[in-house]
C-alpha cells in the first residue's frame, strides 16, 4: 500500500500554518476502505442480544446460578422467560450492569 504525505502552506485568519495532504493510490484506498468496512461490521457477539444463563454467568464471572437468580429478582439485569425451563438474558443490560459498578481511580 503506497501512501505519500505532502505538506502545503495555507493562510487562515492572518495566522500562517501548514496542512498535511495525504495522497494515496486508488487501489490502496480501496483496500483501506475495505478494512474499515470489515472492522465496522457487527460481530456475532453484537448480533446476539439474548444469551443463555451459562453465557451470562461467564460474562459476569459468577459460578452460582443462585447469584444470577438474585440479580434477576433484584431487577439488576433484564431477562425473558421463554417457558418454564428457558430463561434468556439481555447481553446489553449485563454490560450496563458491569459498567455501573466500575470505580473511578484517584
Amino acid at each position: 500500500m503506497k501512501i505519500k504525505s505532502v505538506r502545503i502552506g495555507f493562510q487562515h485568519n492572518t495566522n500562517g500554518g501548514t496542512m498535511e495532504v495525504i495522497v494515496i493510490e486508488s487501489k490502496a484506498f480501496e483496500e483501506l476502505l475495505n478494512q474499515l468496512v470489515e472492522k465496522l461490521q457487527p460481530t456475532e457477539k453484537e448480533l446476539n442480544k439474548w444469551i443463555d444463563g451459562k453465557e451470562a454467568m461467564e460474562i459476569l464471572h459468577i459460578t452460582a446460578k443462585s447469584t444470577l437468580q438474585k440479580m434477576r429478582d433484584n431487577g439488576e439485569i433484564e431477562f425473558s422467560k421463554i417457558n418454564d425451563r428457558t430463561i434468556l438474558y439481555n447481553r446489553f443490560s449485563i454490560e450496563e450492569f458491569i459498567e455501573s459498578k466500575k470505580s473511578k481511580t484517584f
